[in-house]
């Protein structure tokens, strides 16, 4: 995959902690957003399936009959 720059604009204190944090990780301030970048878009297509697979089983499931709830049925006010 070819790789392109990115400009992000941070505080001088957000820069200082990214320093020490690659550093300990012996990876440079770039490689530690990419992979930060990476893990989030990540993360969030597994919610994004996790999600998808819950509302077809909702649907499955109103489908079959099961009941529909509403707000007043579940809760005394």
């Amino acid at each position: 995959m070819a790789k392109r720059n990115l400009t992000i604009q941070l505080d001088e204190e957000t820069i200082r902690h990214a320093r020490v944090v690659a550093a300990h990780r012996g990876m440079s301030i770039s490689a530690l957003v990419a992979q930060q970048l990476n893990e989030m878009a990540d993360a969030d297509e597994r919610y994004e399936r996790a999600r998808q697979v819950a509302l077809d089983a909702l649907a499955e499931a109103a489908d079959r009959g099961a009941p529909r709830w509403r707000r007043e049925d579940l809760y005394d006010r």
